[in-house]
């Protein structure tokens, strides 16, 4: 018998199972782990940004009192059960977003300040992905029910996005047609033109003055992205996609129609944890819904759009029916939850080395306040975060920005409070090496373990 130590014994990764004709590879199982390495090897580090569009009914929202003995307000009741593994965030906000009403999605993730002369930056969703990328087969994937991504590139551009659940289940999970010698083929065609572009711009840059060469460097490095992606899936062709149980691809690849919007939710929501289980991606973000519009909930009776609904100016039945959207909207986010706790890799939960931050980049919809953020971050434990209490940044002074009505902020208690330090706090939890990110002022060291 071998000696522990030689390690001779350990399976590898790579092992088959044959029979019936089938050969499937084994997932990650402890007696693959390498009993010397297993203390420094680095487990994966996922990250997961979940948008609520308008704001919520701010009156039934805000919680009185911060700390791990706080109350939890009607609509975060949802998620009661996590109280452990959540943290509800208070008194956030991005300077450079006040009064900008409907742009609030796409500064959520990148704190940017977008106007007639600006352009917006990178999401801090890519900049994960930029550490991660090597290690899984997608850099990132990218949800929206309506359209409108969360991320942006290095040049500020919006990546696109997928609504259509069946769709994004085919394009993680299954095969393209034609085989692997016709994506080949493709990807090599792809490779050529981005070498003709490179070589042109390279005999344009001598012809041109300083303000064109910086446009064109911007350009490029645009290209040089594209191509980085053309060369990470080119690698990837030959690694098999990983199989999916017929139960569990009959639920998601589907079409679903907003008209049932929970069960479409939940089911990004599976496909999500899926992705994260199988190590195909570990960065996603997932906009449930346009600052313009925002979903209905007819499943509940709630007919109207979140937009519509947080126009409300005091209407009691469309307070009621926002509130009832919130409820609902949380409620799927605690199913979420629920799958990242019940699903397990070789490190234990998904959700302990799982970031999920949800919430909106607007507070009171009805006058577009968004001084104080509606924000939960849940997960995360084996990344250094700690929760079980209620973080509130309002608490920290006098309310100078308190409204007359409850819980309404027009203006930034805490002007030190900016979503930037959150951001870029979990950014260095996926071990970007970042010490700054857009306008961060410190980091969220009341999350930190």
């Amino acid at each position: 018998m071998p000696h522990f130590l030689s390690q001779n014994w350990l399976l590898d990764r790579r092992h088959l199972l044959r029979g019936l004709g089938v050969s499937l590879a084994l997932p990650l199982l402890d007696c693959m782990k390498p009993l010397l390495a297993a203390e420094n090897a680095k487990r994966p580090r996922r990250s997961v940004f979940i948008y609520l569009p308008n704001g919520v009914n701010t009156y039934e929202y805000q919680m009185p009192t911060a700390g791990a003995d706080y109350q939890m307000s009607k609509p975060l009741q949802a998620l009661s059960k996590h109280r452990d593994v959540i943290t509800p965030i208070s008194g956030m906000y991005h300077p450079r977003g006040l009064g900008h009403h409907h742009n609030c999605s796409s500064i959520w993730l990148t704190g940017a300040k977008i106007g007639q002369a600006e352009r917006n930056s990178i999401s801090v969703d890519q900049l994960m992905a930029t550490v991660t990328a090597p290690q899984t087969r997608f850099p990132s994937i990218e949800l929206s029910n309506q359209g409108h991504s969360l991320s942006y590139n290095t040049d500020g551009i919006r990546l696109p996005a997928q609504a259509n659940p069946g769709v994004v289940f085919r394009e993680l999970f299954e095969e393209p047609q034609g085989g692997v010698d016709k994506q080949r083929r493709g990807l090599q065609r792809r490779g050529s033109i981005l070498d003709a572009v490179i070589d042109e711009a390279a005999a344009l840059d001598r012809q041109l003055g300083k303000a064109d060469k910086g446009r064109l460097e911007q350009y490029l490095t645009s290209v040089r992205e594209v191509e980085l992606r053309t060369q990470r899936a080119d690698k990837w062709l030959d690694v098999p996609r990983p199989k999916v149980a017929p139960a569990d691809r009959s639920r998601m690849n589907r079409s679903i129609s907003l008209e049932q919007l929970g069960d479409y939710l939940r089911t990004m929501y599976d496909i999500i944890v899926l992705a994260f289980q199988t190590d195909l991606t570990r960065v996603a973000t997932f906009s449930t819904g346009n600052e313009g519009t925002g979903p209905a909930v007819p499943e509940i009776g709630v007919k109207q759009d979140r937009h519509s609904l947080s126009h409300h100016n005091g209407n009691p039945k469309l307070l009621s029916d926002l509130l009832a959207s919130d409820t609902f909207n949380f409620q799927q986010f605690a199913y979420f939850l629920d799958r990242l706790r019940e699903t397990q890799d070789a490190d234990g939960p998904l959700l302990d080395t799982t970031m999920a931050l949800y919430g909106s980049g607007m507070a009171y919809g009805h006058s577009h306040g968004n001084a104080s953020l509606p924000l939960v971050l849940a997960g995360g434990a084996k990344l250094g975060l700690k929760h079980g209490q209620h973080v509130d940044y309002n608490l920290t002074r006098d309310f100078q920005g308190y409204d007359k009505h409850k819980g309404i902020y027009h203006s930034a208690v805490n002007s030190k409070a900016h979503l930037s330090n959150l951001l870029l706090t979990m950014a260095q939890k996926m071990e970007v090496p970042v010490e700054r990110f857009a306008d961060n002022n410190s980091t969220a060291s009341e999350v930190e373990a």
